[in-house]
C-alpha cells in the first residue's frame, strides 16, 4: 500500500505527522510531502530526519492554490492540519471555521483535481455530540469527508475518502500526563477540572497502527474508530504520585465545553457500527445512494454491532493502575531520552571553546601564509 508511493501530511510537523513520517518511510515511501505553516518547525524536522525522501512545503490549507500544485502527482494525503486549543477556538470561532472546515474542504477538492488515490482524514472524539466549537469544526470535516465519496465518478476518478477519530495521544501535545507529570516534578499542585472524569488513552505507536490499517480498509465515506480502554483521572493521579511522589491536588471545575467523559460513538451512530479488523467501522447511512452492494460483499470478517448502545470512556474497559504505571514509566523514559538529546549550553559553550583552539593554529598559519604571498609577490 505505501511501499513507492508518494505521499502528502497537512500539519505534518506536529506530533503525529512526525511519528507518521518515521513510520512512512520505515514502509519505504517513495516521497513524503511536509505540508505545514511552521518553518521554523520544518527546519528542526529537516534536521532532525536528515532524509533525502522528504519535501517540505510551506502553505497553509485555507490556501486552495497552494495545496493543488503541492498535491501534484501524489497518491495518499493524510489530513492531520487544524486548529486544536478548545479555549482558544472558543475565543477564535472564525479562524478555527477557515482552517477546520473550509481547509478540509480545500484538501478535498484539490485531491480530486489532482486525483489522489485515497485521502484520510484525522479526527477527534470531541467531534462526537460536540458541546464546543472545535468538536463542532472537526464533526463539520467528518462529514465533508464521508459526503466527498458521493460527487466521485470512479470512471474519471480513482479517489477515495476516509475518516479516522480517536481520543488523545499518550504524551502528545495538549495532552495532560506530560503536564501533571512537570507540575509533580516541580512540587506543584496538579490542577484538575473534577477527579470523576474518564478518558481514552492511546499510544503514539497504536495510533499510527490504527491510522495504517484504516487506511488500508478503508473503501471510501467510513469512519473508522480503534476499540480503547479508558482510564478514570482518579486512578491517573494515583499511579504518578506513585511513580514520582505524592502532591497536592487543586480542583478547578469543568471548563466550558468540556466533557466529564469522552463517547467515540453515540447511540444514533451505534445503528450504523460494524466490527473489522480490530477497529470500529461507522459507515455512511446514505451509502445506498451511491453503491449497490451489502457491507458484507464489500468487507471481510465484518460484523455488525449488537451489543453496544454508546461507545464512551465511562462505560469502556478501564486500563488498572498498574498499566497506567507501566505506560506513564514508558512515557517518562521517551521524555528524559528526548531531554538527554539536546545538548546543555555548558556543553555547546565547550564545543565552541575547543573548536576555536583546534582552529585557532590553523587560521594563524593561514593569514601569515597569505601576507607571505603576497609580500614575495610584491
Amino acid at each position: 500500500m505505501f511501499d513507492g508511493k508518494t505521499i502528502l501530511i497537512t500539519g505534518g510537523t506536529g506530533s503525529l505527522g512526525n511519528a507518521l513520517t518515521k513510520k512512512l518511510l520505515s514502509l519505504n515511501a517513495k516521497t513524503i510531502r511536509i505540508f505545514s505553516r511552521n518553518e521554523s518547525k520544518q527546519i528542526q524536522m529537516e534536521s532532525d530526519f536528515d532524509d533525502k525522501r522528504l519535501r517540505f512545503f510551506v502553505g497553509d490549507v485555507r490556501d486552495s492554490e497552494r495545496l493543488y500544485s503541492a498535491l501534484e502527482d501524489v497518491d495518499i494525503v493524510f489530513h492531520a492540519a487544524a486548529l486544536k486549543h478548545v479555549p482558544k477556538i472558543e475565543y477564535n470561532p472564525f479562524e478555527s471555521i477557515k482552517t477546520n472546515v473550509i481547509g478540509s474542504q480545500n484538501v478535498i477538492d484539490n485531491s480530486l483535481r489532482q486525483d489522489v488515490e485515497r485521502v484520510i482524514c484525522v479526527g477527534t472524539d470531541k467531534a462526537v455530540s460536540p458541546l464546543n466549537t472545535y468538536g463542532a469544526t472537526k464533526l463539520l470535516m467528518e462529514k465533508l469527508f464521508v459526503s466527498a465519496n458521493n460527487y466521485v465518478n470512479p470512471e474519471k476518478h480513482r479517489t477515495k475518502f476516509v475518516a479516522v477519530r480517536y481520543g488523545n495521544v499518550l504524551g502528545s501535545s495538549g495532552s495532560v500526563i506530560p503536564k501533571f507529570i512537570d507540575l509533580i516534578k516541580k512540587g506543584k499542585p496538579i490542577t484538575l477540572t473534577d477527579p470523576n472524569m474518564t478518558r481514552f488513552t492511546i499510544t503514539m505507536d497504536e495510533a499510527l497502527e490504527f491510522i495504517l490499517n484504516a487506511t488500508v480498509t478503508g473503501q471510501g465515506s467510513e469512519i473508522f474508530i480503534p476499540k480503547l480502554k479508558s482510564y478514570e483521572i482518579s486512578v491517573l493521579i494515583e499511579a504518578l504520585n506513585e511513580l514520582l511522589g505524592e502532591t497536592k491536588q487543586e480542583i478547578t471545575g469543568i471548563r466550558p465545553g468540556e466533557k466529564l467523559h469522552e463517547t467515540l460513538i453515540n447511540n444514533d451512530e451505534i445503528r450504523y457500527t460494524w466490527s473489522i479488523n480490530n477497529m470500529y467501522m461507522l459507515t455512511n447511512p446514505h451509502h445506498r445512494l451511491f453503491k449497490t452492494s451489502d457491507f458484507s460483499d464489500m468487507y471481510d470478517g465484518i460484523k455488525k454491532i449488537e451489543d453496544l448502545t454508546s461507545y464512551s470512556s465511562d462505560v469502556a474497559d478501564k486500563i488498572t493502575k498498574e498499566e497506567l504505571k507501566e505506560k506513564n514509566y514508558q512515557l517518562q523514559q521517551r521524555i528524559e531520552e528526548l531531554n538527554n538529546s539536546i545538548p546543555s549550553s555548558e556543553s555547546l559553550k565547550n564545543n565552541l571553546t575547543n573548536k576555536k583552539f583546534f582552529w585557532s593554529p590553523f587560521v594563524v598559519a593561514i593569514l601569515v601564509l597569505s601576507i607571505f604571498l603576497l609580500f614575495f609577490r610584491n
